[in-house]
């Protein structure tokens, strides 16, 4: 069995559903697909519980109208049978009906908010499925909600996830194809809740770990992960094979692609990851495993809305325990640390959630000496393969950036990340020049001595 995730866009029309069954159909394998909602469909929910929350109920009925229009045109192109459609309309009208509850609730609480939320998936899986009925397959929906859960902390209960999904599934072994949720999931409570923002690639890896599968396909518009940002950077490619700490890598410090969280549960059962492109299906994307290619260099990442704190201990010298009490601050708070650099009596540390910077801070002052802070600052990451044998990665990089101001350099805790921290400014031009050096100067370099 496999684990087909789609988002967003690749569901975002009716003919992209439908090219979905096509693409459902060429495989042969059984396939859990998990399905994001439609492109902007979460959005405009949040907008709607955001008017909610305002007491501005007129507005919030105006946002859901409209919603529901798109909704209402979306089925008209997706099914093919007056039957089908009806069946489609009654599941708008259904989970539209819920909506306009939740917003009657007052006062509108995160509870709702949540619920409310939920209908993006809840909305594209009972249409997607009601779809496959009429084609005939052979499917099933299975909400993600009979399963999927998280603790107190938010962090899903991975051995609970697997029993529960495991049961269900054994109910279903005549079916080829099982539609379920992704992002959605219930909270100790028992109440609605989600895997936060990106959370349906989350969801394919918990799942696929969870039933050992042959392979989990993240399916996108884009042709597997680029070697750098084709947003900025012209001359991009797409990386054919990384590892899992490569990808966990890239995905963290900025790469859109994939969601920071999916490589984990994928790498505990050491199932591969493939990034693939709904609208060229036939190209290769990026394959995720334990397996990787002989280039030293793989990628470049970079992460926005960097802050950079600068503390001095006030004892000088050999002042032990004094990182101990830094670190306590950021744990206190559940922020976490992207990059760190130490001397004898200083340490910087880069965060990219600032909710609590003037809390940290505060309390970092009671024992150390603080300089201002640096805001609006980007972290680049190189990454590949940088085993202690290697000679000159460091080199390269530094070169490239000679002409480029660099507040703070992290290499060597891991054998897959040198990470440079700049001011945003020069972000375009930090990609463009590593992306010349570290990828076609060798090239250039080799085409000049072999010339004839």
């Amino acid at each position: 069995m496999q684990v087909w995730k789609f988002g967003g866009t690749s569901v975002g029309k009716p003919e992209r559903m439908h090219s979905i069954r096509e693409l459902l159909n060429n495989d042969p394998s059984r396939k859990i697909v998990v399905l994001s909602a439609l492109s902007g469909s979460t959005n405009a929910l949040i907008a709607i519980g955001e008017a909610a929350k305002a007491y501005d109920d007129a507005k919030a009925i105006s946002l859901i109208e409209d919603l529901k229009t798109h909704y209402n045109l979306f089925i008209k192109e997706l099914y093919a049978t007056s039957e089908s459609l009806a069946a489609g309309q009654e599941i708008v009208d259904t989970e539209f009906g819920f909506i306009k509850s939740l917003v009657g609730i007052k006062p509108f609480t995160i509870k709702q908010e949540k619920e409310l939320v939920a209908e993006g998936e809840i909305l594209s899986t009972k249409m997607f499925q009601a779809y496959l009925e009429e084609k005939g397959e052979n499917s099933v929906l299975l909400p993600a909600l009979d399963f999927m859960r998280i603790d107190a902390d938010g962090e899903p209960e991975l051995a609970t996830i697997e029993e529960r999904l495991v049961t269900i599934l054994n109910q279903y072994t005549d079916k080829q194809t099982i539609v379920t949720q992704g992002f959605i999931c219930r909270n100790p409570r028992e109440e609605v809740d989600n895997l936060k923002r990106g959370g349906s690639d989350y969801t394919a890896s918990l799942i696929g770990g969870a039933i050992r599968a042959d392979e989990i396909q993240i399916w996108t518009d884009i042709d597997g992960m680029h070697n750098n940002d084709p947003r900025i950077v012209k001359r991009t490619f797409p990386i054919r094979e990384l590892t899992f700490e490569e990808a966990a890598e890239l995905a963290y410090f900025g790469a859109k692609i994939l969601h920071p969280s999916t490589i984990t549960p994928a790498k505990l059962r050491g199932v591969p990851v493939r990034l693939k492109n709904t609208m060229q299906p036939e190209a290769p994307g990026t394959l995720i495993a334990n397996q990787t290619s002989d280039r030293d260099i793989k990628a470049i990442a970079a992460k926005d809305n960097i802050t950079a704190i600068y503390i001095h201990s006030t004892r000088m010298l050999n002042a032990y325990g004094f990182l101990r009490r830094v670190f306590e601050i950021f744990e206190k708070y559940k922020t976490p640390v992207d990059m760190i650099t130490t001397s004898e009596v200083s340490v910087s540390v880069t965060i990219d959630n600032s909710e609590h910077l003037d809390k940290i801070t505060a309390d970092l002052r009671e024992f150390a000496d603080l300089e201002e802070h640096d805001r609006d600052q980007n972290i680049i990451c190189i990454v590949g393969n940088f085993s202690a044998d290697k000679e000159g990665i460091a080199l390269k990089v530094l070169d490239a950036m000679k002409n480029i101001p660099i507040r703070m350099i992290s290499y060597g805790a891991s054998e897959h990340n040198l990470s440079l921290l700049i001011h945003s400014k020069y972000k375009a031009e930090a990609l463009n020049v590593l992306n010349e050096r570290l990828f076609y100067y060798e090239d250039a370099m080799k085409d000049i001595f072999t010339a004839p």
